[in-house]
């Protein structure tokens, strides 16, 4: 008996899946609910380090923010590295220009914010990503929250990595709905397309997207805000603050609702029988700056090139009871 009980401890702690964690985090939002998620579910994930891109906000936010929630969830010793600032070409003069020319676009993200002061940390996540992957060949997972600057800089670096992640997980891009950006774009593939492309067009073994398509199934409400925020927690107060006073502000608009984005990515990792099956499709992205830039393109089979897996359908109410179970568990923080 003792036996059998062994086993089955070193077997569900062997069947963990090895991830990275690359984000943009802001003050909490789907980031903040998504690196929570992950951590709380040790038996199917393990979060083994997270890096830090521009995106939503800049870098060196998102590097305090996140540090600010690692903290809340007792989890201070998750290695956090700094990564990229800036996108590989676009910046906030080209957003500018594009906004004049095409039309407003509905978020910024970072091009929008003042840049924080330059934090007094090396900006290493890429040469870790590189150290992590080239250390474990074929057993690290990459979860991309944000735009995919780093993992392009580390494919870039060292082109055979690609071959050695395990695969990547990304929330990002859309094929058959409207931007959320510009009109045509999504915000993480908008800030910066020719990272998103590089990476789409990588031989990394399997990609899995979790894109608009997806993402626009799965929207929380006034309600389901409620219940997470009821359990005053230190992790659901800053939960409540950000989606109860930030964006989308349910406190002032109660008939708002908001995507779960990123936090699909870790409902899927924790439970992928939540969603259906995924869509096989060779896709890139617009690297031309004009009204289409960082839109996904569908694109014939080329060789080299491997498909993406894109997620379509999704249980939404059950992913929204994952999800709040994970955010409002009572942790003590060690």
């Amino acid at each position: 008996m003792k036996v059998a009980l062994l086993l089955g401890i070193v077997f569900t702690l062997s069947a963990a899946e090895r991830i990275i964690v690359d984000t943009d985090c802001g003050y909490f939002g789907d980031d903040g609910a998504t690196i929570a998620m992950l951590l709380r579910a040790p038996g199917k994930v393990k979060v083994e380090a997270v890096t830090i891109v521009s995106g939503n906000v800049w870098s060196g936010d998102s590097l305090r923010y996140t540090r600010e929630i690692l903290a809340l969830l007792g989890a201070r010793q998750t290695p956090v590295y700094l990564g990229a600032d800036l996108p590989l070409r676009h910046t906030a003069a080209m957003a500018q220009e594009a906004g004049r020319k095409w039309g407003r676009l509905e978020f910024q993200g970072a091009f929008g914010e003042k840049k924080p002061r330059e934090p007094q940390l090396p900006r290493n996540a890429v040469e870790e990503i590189i150290r992590r992957v080239e250390a474990a060949p074929g057993q690290l997972t990459i979860v991309a929250l944000g735009p995919m600057t780093n993992i392009a800089l580390a494919l870039r670096k060292r082109p055979s990595l690609a071959g050695r992640i395990k695969s990547l997980v990304f929330m990002g891009g859309q094929l058959r709905v409207p931007g959320n950006a510009s009109k045509q774009a999504e915000f993480n593939f908008w800030f910066d397309p020719e990272a998103a492309s590089l990476v789409l067009r990588s031989g990394i073994r399997e990609k899995t997207m979790f894109g608009l398509d997806v993402c626009n199934r799965a929207m929380l409400d006034k309600a389901g805000f409620d219940a997470i925020a009821k359990a005053r927690t230190p992790l659901t107060q800053r939960f409540a603050e950000d989606f109860g006073n930030r964006y989308p502000a349910f406190y002032k608009n109660p008939k708002a609702t908001v995507s779960l984005w990123d936090s699909l990515v870790s409902a899927w990792l924790v439970d992928p029988t939540l969603f259906g099956p995924p869509e096989r499709l060779h896709l890139d992205v617009d690297t031309q700056f004009g009204e289409n830039y960082g839109k996904v393109l569908e694109r014939k089979w080329t060789e080299g090139v491997l498909p993406v897996s894109m997620m379509n359908t999704v249980n939404y109410p059950a992913v929204y009871r994952l999800f709040r179970d994970l955010l409002t568990q009572h942790v003590h923080a060690h």
